[in-house]
């Protein structure tokens, strides 16, 4: 009567991407595992579907599970699982071995149709021994595609998606008919060092560029923007967390090494006049242009601006903020003071020309130096560049490891950035010399004149660059104050002894 029960099992087919395009379909398993188990006596109680998974691992195989559940359970009846091949269930020995000893303990046998399986000692024997070929094929497989991938890279094209300006065509990267021009225009922009990465963020937003991630359209963020201009992928080099080389691509860069360099050291150190940068952060008010600059002789504090009604109108004052008791002082008085101290610390025409004749001689021996100076840093460059060369090689041919290759490209990679740096700086190009005279000879011949003929930005940046640390109001109608070191030096400049305490409530810092 055992033996006239009917037998019940359950078919598991289960088909990856590459497979599918194979046309290795399900149907045809189904149909080869279906007419087995009838041959062998089966009822075929459910048949299990994978489509599209991968049998490297078993996470990310909900089929595979829900089968191996529906066979453990006593109350389905389940003694074999029938498959086309083992590995249809997986092509790693010890998931494979893992989950026969899980059906095997519910006395559920794994039955392949084109390979000798069954319960016997030798027959289990080939079946661990055909598993470990499925792992071992799954194994070369791999490694070729490593190697392929590798060998991608190596003659200078990406395994992945291309950045924003290009596309993949064919297998190659090429330019992007709609991107490519604007992104060009965004590196062009942040050269200039104007534009800090949030302003470019929304730039690049409003020209309309996008990128997308997640099957989503997102605009440029500040995070997105710095990693666009820090790709070396657009001046011709691919780079890849996988692989330690840097190799040149075979796509058309959108800018020259020299542009990139460029904004890495604006990316990399901004220097900034903070003291005059301050001036900005505080609330404008253009009818008191001192209110910040002009401090308490008191407690030191900065003075604000506001009215006071009386006799039937409304009066301007400058007042100390903490109210110490300090009298406020008129706004014509204070304002008027001040332009006479411009007035007086104007320097002599003797001072000015001496000064003028100074930094020209200045600008052009230091022009003469860098112009040297880069001469030698082209040299240095193409040596780095030799040494990387070397490296790569040295690399590829198994004399230094990945990680020694990591540290000695990386102290190259620093010495590159510093060179270009220096090779590429356009300080000296950027600014007209004749310009700047004409400027400098203008505002020296009467600061009085200059502060008044100025907006209310200029007028805080330019006492700010005069008297970094403010104006104190000493309540006696004077003001002390403490100059900047280049124009104490321009108003003494024909003295080799620089006087202090002179002229009268003045301060002067030593040179």
């Amino acid at each position: 009567m055992e033996e006239s029960k009917t037998k019940r099992a359950v078919l598991y087919v289960r088909v990856s991407t590459e497979e599918q395009v194979e046309n290795y379909s399900l149907g045809s398993q189904e149909e080869i595992c279906r007419k087995e188990a009838i041959k062998r006596g089966y009822e075929v109680a459910k048949i299990f579907k994978e489509e599209g998974r991968s049998a490297k691992t078993i996470t990310g195989r909900p089929v595979l599970i829900q089968m191996i559940d529906y066979c453990r359970k006593k109350t389905n009846g389940v003694g074999a699982v029938f498959v086309y091949r083992l590995d249809r269930i997986s092509r790693q020995t010890s998931d494979y071995l893992a989950i026969r000893k899980k059906l095997g303990e519910k006395d559920v046998t794994i039955i392949s149709t084109s390979e000798p399986t069954g319960d016997s000692p030798t027959e289990k024997l080939v079946e661990t021994i055909l598993a470990g070929f499925a792992q071992l094929d799954n194994d070369i497989k791999s490694e070729r595609t490593k190697n392929g991938l590798r060998a991608r890279f190596l003659t200078g094209l990406i395994n992945t998606k291309p950045p924003l300006g290009y596309i993949m065509h064919g297998g190659y990267v090429t330019k992007d008919p709609e991107t490519f021009d604007t992104v060009k225009k965004t590196w062009d922009l942040m050269a200039t060092g104007t534009k800090s990465l949030s302003e470019m963020a929304e730039i690049m937003s409003e020209w309309g560029l996008r990128f997308k991630k997640g099957g989503r359209i997102n605009k440029i963020s500040k995070q997105s923007a710095g990693r666009i201009f820090r790709s070396k992928f657009y001046m011709g080099i691919i780079t890849s967390k996988r692989y330690p080389e840097e190799v040149v691509g075979q796509h058309t860069p959108m800018i020259t090494e020299q542009q990139f360099y460029k904004v890495q050291s604006l990316l990399d150190g901004r220097t900034r006049n903070k003291e005059a940068l301050s001036q900005y952060l505080t609330q404008e008010n253009p009818e008191f242009p001192l209110r910040r600059i002009v401090k308490c002789g008191k407690c030191g504090a900065a003075l604000t601006g506001g009215y006071s009604r009386g006799m039937g109108g409304r009066y301007p004052y400058y007042r100390c903020r903490k109210s110490c008791g300090g009298k406020s002082i008129k706004k014509e008085l204070l304002e008027n003071t001040v332009v006479n101290l411009l007035q007086r610390v104007t320097p002599s025409n003797e001072c000015k020309e001496v000064f003028i004749s100074f930094i020209l001689d200045s600008w052009n021996r230091r022009r003469s130096r860098l112009q040297k100076l880069r001469t030698q840093v082209d040299g240095e460059i193409t040596k780095l560049h030799t040494m990387r060369r070397q490296l790569v090689e040295k690399n590829l041919q198994g004399i230094y490891s990945d990680d020694i290759f990591k540290e000695q490209n990386s102290i190259i990679e620093d010495k590159l950035l510093k060179a270009n740096i220096t090779r590429h700086d356009e300080t000296f190009e950027k600014y007209d010399m004749n310009k700047i005279v004409d400027f400098m000879k203008s505002m020296l011949s009467d600061l009085a004149h200059f502060y008044n003929e100025s907006d209310l930005k200029q007028k805080k940046v330019f006492l700010s660059s005069i008297f970094p640390t403010g104006l104190l109001w000493d309540y006696n109608g004077g003001l002390n104050y403490k100059m900047r070191s280049v124009y104490q030096s321009i108003y003494t400049f024909d003295s080799s002894i620089v006087a202090t305490g002179a002229p009268s409530g003045t301060m002067f810092e030593p040179i």
